[in-house]
């Protein structure tokens, strides 16, 4: 199991910002979509930097409300971890929990092609556990 089996059931479309949108503006996209995180590019797509939720409520603890006036970029990760289709699940397990992070930009030869959450990786772990388990259970049926 790879990224590109996770990114072929979730798809490979992702939700963009631009570094100068408010907090506010991304906050909205957030609610709205129900997602946690956000990923940063320039003008022709380029991977910027990652906003997430808590880098929002981070900002609210430590400045208030005004935050929400801030600007993406005063936010903004840009020193990423970034995967590949061709990465396994366990490597990517591996790296979300060594780095506690929770959100991984998929790049192919330097483009943005995905995006996935700890959430699609747990969720490609018990589907694939499941296949095994029935796979398991036809062959015990038919030995």
């Amino acid at each position: 199991m790879n990224v590109a089996s996770i990114l072929k059931v979730k798809g490979r479309d992702v939700i963009t910002v631009s570094s100068t949108d408010s907090i506010s503006v991304v906050a909205a996209i957030l609610g709205q979509r129900r997602i946690g995180a956000v990923l940063v590019v320039d003008d022709e797509g380029r991977l910027q930097g990652l906003l997430s939720e808590r880098d929002i409520v981070r900002a609210l603890a430590e400045s208030g409300g005004s935050c929400l006036d801030f600007r993406v970029q005063d936010l903004m990760t840009t020193n990423l971890v970034t995967i590949g289709p061709a990465d396994t699940i366990d490597r990517v397990m591996a790296l979300m929990t060594e780095k506690r992070i929770r959100h991984l930009p998929v790049l192919e030869e330097g483009k943005l092609v995905g995006f996935i959450s700890i959430g699609d990786v747990v969720k490609s772990r018990i589907d694939e556990v499941e296949r095994e388990a029935a796979a398991l259970r036809d062959y015990i049926a038919t030995g």
